[in-house]
């Protein structure tokens, strides 16, 4: 458990599968759930909803948001929605993946980019970050203007420990994920904490200066 300012961030690691482009991949996803005693929002219901569901217990969440639309992060996102009676935010970019997973049927709401989201005092940023996938978000959450807390991104599958994610498959781009990086993530604070969608987290100030050495490598 992290704490910033009024709100405490708790972590739930779930387990099942990511599919695309006719690959199927075991993996382990993070589920971060901001929130206090009373109310939260959760960012990548992946894999369990009754498990996420637990460890809601019982809060009112006001939102459930998405990083991006790949199928490990979304397959039960409708069913977890469900459970919690709250709405979906997708951006609009990565409609065409949801609807692979959910034929006919919507997100709740498209995310834009600097989209503010408020519980338990403080307050996430929608930062659109593609290359992973076109309608990749990050969400930004500040330290409190009264110094306590810590900036603290939730990157979802953009920026991991060590370098950007993966630009292998359909609707991922290098270049493009490079770009967000630098531009919407690598000029965060130093002290940023990194909380990513899957494994360890990091901070900018750790990756800020690997940079160069993951365009040399391509990926």
């Amino acid at each position: 458990m992290t704490q910033t300012g009024a709100a405490r961030i708790d972590r739930v690691v779930t387990s099942g599968t990511f599919s695309l482009d006719g690959g199927t991949w075991d993996v382990d996803n993070n589920v971060w759930i901001i929130g206090n005693d009373s109310e939260c929002i959760v960012i990548d219901p992946a894999h369990n909803p009754g498990e996420i569901a637990d460890a809601v217990n019982g809060r009112t969440v006001k939102a459930i948001l998405l990083t991006h639309g790949h199928d490990d992060h979304i397959r039960f996102a409708g069913e977890f929605r469900d459970l919690v009676n709250a709405p979906v935010h997708l951006h609009r970019d990565d409609w065409m993946l949801w609807h692979a997973v959910f034929p006919g049927i919507n997100p709740d709401k498209a995310i834009e980019d600097g989209d503010e989201f408020t519980v338990a005092g403080t307050t996430l940023k929608a930062l659109h970050t593609p290359g992973h996938s076109p309608g990749s978000v990050s969400f930004l959450l500040a330290a409190q203007e009264d110094g306590t807390g810590v900036n603290t991104v939730f990157s979802g599958d953009t920026l991991f420990q060590g370098g950007p994610g993966a630009t292998g498959r359909s609707y991922s781009d290098f270049p493009t994920i490079i770009e967000s990086i630098r531009t919407r993530l690598l000029d965060l604070p130093e002290d940023t904490v990194v909380l990513t969608g899957h494994g360890e987290s990091t901070s900018i100030g750790a990756e800020a200066p690997h940079l160069d050495e993951w365009i040399a490598r391509g990926h």
